[in-house]
C-alpha cells in the first residue's frame, strides 16, 4: 500500500503580517500548536529524560554515566530532531514551513533544534543576535520559538528590540549583568537595551524572528517553568559555516 505524504505548502500569513515581519524582524503565530500537541510533546521529552537508561544523545552531559535529577530537567536537550521522530515532526510543523517560505521567499530547511527547560530561579541569556553564533551565507537564518506553556515576564520570557534586524551584525562582548544572565554567552554592544519589549506568549504560540534581531531573556523569578522548543532554519540555498549544523532537514 502506498502511503501518501502531505506536500502542499500552507500560506498562513497575510500580506500585512509579512510586511510587519520585515519591518519589526519578528511575528507571533497565535495558537500555532494545539494544547494536545504541546502536552504530548512535553510528556514525550519528559519520558526521554526520566528514563533509567538514557540514550547517549539525550544525556545532559555527553559521556557522563551518572545523571542527577537536577541535570535531567535543567540542561537543554540539543538537536533532538536528529535522533527522535517526534522532535523531527515538531521541527517540520506545516504552519512553520509555510510561514518561513512566505518571509524568506522560498522553502526553508531545518538546521538546529533545542528543548529548553528554564526551571524556576535559572538565569536568562544576555541580548544577542543569533547570526553571531550561527553564520550562514547568504544570511537567511530564522528561528521558530514554540512556547510549551504560558510565558511572561515572571518566568523569563524573551525580550526583543523591534527593527534591530536592519542594523546588520553588531559587535558582541562579555556579559555585563551576571545576576541576570548566563556567563558563558556573549552580549551585543553599542545598542540601547532600554528599547527592549517583552514577548508574552500563550501555550502553543510560535514566535518567528530574524537572526539579526536583538533579543534576550531574563531570570525566571516565578515558581513556574518556562519550557520551549526552538528550531533554527535557513533558506534551502543558504549554507552554514559550523560543521555540526551543516545537515539540512527538508520540511516537506
Amino acid at each position: 500500500m502506498e502511503i501518501q505524504t502531505q506536500t502542499k505548502r500552507l500560506s498562513p500569513l497575510s500580506e500585512e503580517q509579512v510586511d510587519q515581519y520585515h519591518k519589526n524582524g519578528y511575528l507571533i503565530l497565535k495558537n500555532g500548536c494545539s494544547d494536545d500537541l504541546i502536552d504530548a510533546y512535553n510528556a514525550h521529552i519528559y519520558t526521554i529524560r526520566s528514563a533509567d537508561v538514557m540514550e547517549e544523545w539525550a544525556k545532559p552531559r555527553k559521556g557522563k554515566e551518572e545523571v542527577s535529577d537536577q541535570e535531567r530537567f535543567s540542561i537543554r536537550l540539543f538537536n533532538p530532531h536528529l535522533h527522535d521522530g517526534f522532535s523531527l515532526q515538531m521541527m517540520k510543523l506545516p504552519i512553520v514551513r509555510g510561514a518561513l517560505a512566505q518571509v524568506l521567499g522560498d522553502e526553508a530547511c531545518g538546521v538546529q533544534s533545542m528543548y529548553f527547560y528554564k526551571e524556576p530561579g535559572s538565569p536568562g541569556q544576555a541580548a544577542h543576535q543569533d547570526y553571531y553564533y550561527i553564520r550562514n551565507e547568504p544570511n537567511t537564518l530564522t528561528a521558530a520559538w514554540v512556547a510549551m506553556e504560558y510565558i511572561n515576564e515572571e518566568n523569563g520570557c524573551l525580550w526583543v528590540i523591534p527593527g534591530t534586524h536592519k542594523l546588520g551584525m553588531l559587535p558582541h562582548g562579555a556579559v555585563k549583568n551576571l545576576q541576570e544572565h548566563e556567563a558563558w554567552t556573549d552580549e551585543v554592544e553599542g545598542i540601547d537595551l532600554t528599547q527592549e519589549v517583552p514577548v508574552v506568549l500563550d501555550k502553543g504560540d510560535i514566535l518567528i524572528f530574524d537572526s539579526l534581531l536583538i533579543h534576550s531573556s531574563t531570570r525566571n523569578r516565578s515558581e513556574r517553568w518556562r519550557r520551549s522548543y526552538v528550531c533554527h532554519y535557513i533558506r534551502h540555498d543558504s549554507t552554514i559555516e559550523r560543521e555540526d549544523l551543516k545537515r539540512k532537514i527538508s520540511l516537506v
